[in-house]
C-alpha cells in the first residue's frame, strides 16, 4: 500500500510540474501574441529527444477564420538554409564535397574572382558576391523583367563583388542559390528531390513541402503583415494585409520550405540521433563558426544563423521571414521551435525565455534574454546602467555586438523608436572600436530626427573603417542642399 501510494504521490507531482510548465509557456505565448498582434502560432518543444510539447494558438486563416491546428503548414522562408547546410553536410560525409575546396572545382562558367571561394565561405556568408535578390521585386520575389533564371544568371555574374572574400560578413541569397546548384551537381538530383530522399522521408515529415504563395497547399497558413501605409497614403491606424511573396525553383535552397513546428522538431531529433549525418563530428563541424581572413571568428555556423556559442547552454538555430524560428541547445537535450503567421512577429526574441521555462539557466547564461526581460521592468532608457552593473557582479555578462544590432533593428522595425535607439546606444557603449554600431546608431538617429548627432556617428563610422560605403553615401545625401 505505502509503494502504491508513493507512486501516486509521484505521478501527481510529475502531473503538477508539466501542467506548471505548460501553463508558463502558455503566459510567453499568450503575452507575445497579445503585444505583437500574432493572428496564430505553433510550438514545439524536444527534450532528451522526445516531443515534449506540441501546441497550436489562435487563427492560421482570418479570413475564414480557421484556427491553428498543430497539422497546420506555416512558411518557414529562411529556415529552409539549416535543410541545405544539412544537404551540404550529407554530401561532405560521402565524400562527394570538400567544404574547403573552391567553388571552381564544382561550377563551371563563374566569373573568375568566384572561382577561388569555398564551400565553406558560402555557408557562412563571407563570399562577397553580390546579392541575386537584388536583382528581383523587393515585396513579391518575382523575377520581372528579368524573366528567366538563365537572365539573372547572366546578370548575376555581371555584377561587382561587394568585398574581398573573408573580409566582411553579409547575409546574401547568392550563397545559397549556388549551393543549391553544387548539391544537385554532385547527387544527380534536383534540390526539391534530393532534400525528400535524404532528409523527409526518412524523418517522415508529411507536412513539409515546397512551395510559396502561388502554389496551392492543404492547411495552409498564409501570412499576414501590419501595414501602416498603402497604396502611397498613411494610414491612421495599422491595417492587417495579405503578404503575398514568390520563391522561384531556382531560389528555394533559400527560402522555399513550409513545414509544421512538429516536423521541425522530429527533424532536430533525427539529426541528433545520427539518422541524417552519421557522425557527430560532422554535427559538431557544422556548429562550429567559420573565421574571417584575420582569423576571426564568423556570427554565422555552416549554415546555422542563430548561434549562441557560449561556453554555457550553448545553442543554434535559425530564425526565417521574421516569423518564424528555432534553437537547439545540444549540451541541454532541448530545443524550442516556434512558427507564426505574422511577418514582423520576430519569435526568435522570445525563444530563450521559452527555453528558460525548461531550464532556468538558460536565461542567467544569455544576456540578450536577461535584459529584455528585466529593460521591459525598468524601460531601455536603464539599459546601459543595467549592463554595467551586471559586468561589475558578473565578468562573464557580455553581450554580444552582432545580437544586440539584430535586436535593436527589429525594434526599430516594430516602429518601437525609443527602445531601438537605447540598445543601439548601449552597442557602441560597449563596442566603441566598432564602426558598424556606429553606422547602426546613425541610422536611428536619423529616423528620430537627430541629424546633427547622426551625422557624427557616419563620421565615426568611416574613421574606424574608411571603405565604410553605406555611411559615405548617407554623408553625402545628408550634406546635399535641400531642392
Amino acid at each position: 500500500m505505502k509503494i502504491y501510494l508513493l507512486c501516486i504521490v509521484v505521478l501527481l507531482s510529475q502531473y503538477s510540474f508539466a501542467q506548471n510548465t505548460i501553463s508558463n509557456i502558455d503566459i510567453i505565448i499568450n503575452r507575445e501574441m497579445k503585444e505583437k498582434q500574432i493572428p496564430g502560432l505553433q510550438i514545439a518543444i524536444v527534450q532528451n529527444g522526445k516531443l515534449v510539447l506540441n501546441k497550436s494558438y489562435g487563427i492560421a486563416n482570418v479570413q475564414d477564420n480557421i484556427p491553428v491546428t498543430n497539422n497546420t503548414i506555416f512558411p518557414i522562408n529562411s529556415c529552409t538554409k539549416v535543410f541545405t547546410a544539412v544537404a551540404v553536410m550529407q554530401l561532405a560525409e560521402q565524400g562527394k564535397v570538400d567544404l574547403s575546396a573552391p567553388i571552381g572545382k564544382y561550377l563551371d562558367h563563374l566569373p573568375a574572382e568566384w572561382q577561388t571561394v569555398t564551400i565553406e565561405q558560402l555557408l557562412t556568408h563571407i563570399s562577397g558576391f553580390p546579392d541575386i535578390q537584388k536583382l528581383f521585386d523587393p515585396i513579391t520575389g518575382n523575377i520581372g523583367v528579368l524573366k528567366t533564371e538563365e537572365a539573372v544568371w547572366e546578370k548575376l555574374k555581371s555584377l561587382p563583388m561587394d568585398f574581398k572574400t573573408g573580409e566582411q560578413f553579409s547575409y546574401n541569397q547568392t550563397n545559397y542559390y549556388l549551393l543549391g546548384k553544387i548539391i544537385e551537381k554532385v547527387s544527380g538530383q534536383s534540390f526539391a528531390t534530393f532534400s525528400n530522399e535524404k532528409q523527409f522521408k526518412v524523418v517522415d515529415m508529411k507536412h513539409t513541402i515546397f512551395g510559396d504563395s502561388r502554389d496551392v497547399i492543404s492547411h495552409y497558413a498564409p501570412t499576414y503583415h501590419y501595414k501602416t501605409n498603402l497604396d502611397g497614403q498613411k494610414l491612421n491606424t495599422e491595417k492587417l494585409t495579405n503578404g503575398y511573396y514568390e520563391f522561384p525553383d531556382f531560389t528555394r535552397t533559400a527560402a522555399g520550405l513550409n513545414s509544421t513546428a512538429e516536423d521541425i522538431a522530429h527533424w532536430i531529433i533525427a539529426l541528433q540521433k545520427g539518422k541524417l549525418l552519421k557522425n557527430a563530428a560532422t554535427i559538431d563541424k557544422m556548429w562550429l563558426p567559420a573565421k574571417f581572413n584575420n582569423g576571426t571568428p564568423t556570427n554565422w555556423t555552416r549554415g546555422w544563423g542563430l548561434a549562441k556559442l557560449r561556453s554555457m547552454h550553448k545553442a543554434v538555430g535559425m530564425s526565417g521571414g521574421s516569423r518564424a524560428a528555432f534553437l537547439v541547445y545540444p549540451d541541454d537535450g532541448l530545443a524550442v521551435i516556434v512558427l507564426t503567421n505574422l511577418g514582423g512577429s520576430y519569435p526568435e526574441d522570445f525563444l530563450e525565455e521559452l527555453a528558460g521555462v525548461y531550464n532556468p539557466d538558460i536565461v542567467k547564461a544569455d544576456p540578450i534574454t536577461y535584459l529584455r526581460i528585466n529593460l521591459r521592468k525598468t524601460g531601455f532608457a536603464k539599459a546601459i546602467e543595467l549592463v554595467d552593473t551586471e559586468k561589475k557582479k558578473n565578468p562573464d555578462f557580455n553581450p554580444n555586438e552582432f545580437e544586440l544590432n539584430e535586436w535593436a533593428y527589429r525594434l526599430m522595425a516594430k516602429k518601437q523608436l525609443k527602445e531601438a535607439l537605447e540598445i543601439f546606444k548601449l552597442n557602441i557603449h560597449l563596442f566603441p572600436e566598432s564602426w558598424n554600431a556606429y553606422d547602426s546608431y546613425g541610422e536611428i538617429l536619423l529616423k528620430t530626427e537627430q541629424k546633427d548627432q547622426a551625422i557624427k556617428m557616419y563620421q565615426k563610422s568611416i574613421e574606424l573603417n574608411p571603405d565604410n560605403k553605406n555611411g559615405k553615401n548617407i554623408l553625402e545625401q545628408l550634406s546635399r542642399p535641400l531642392p
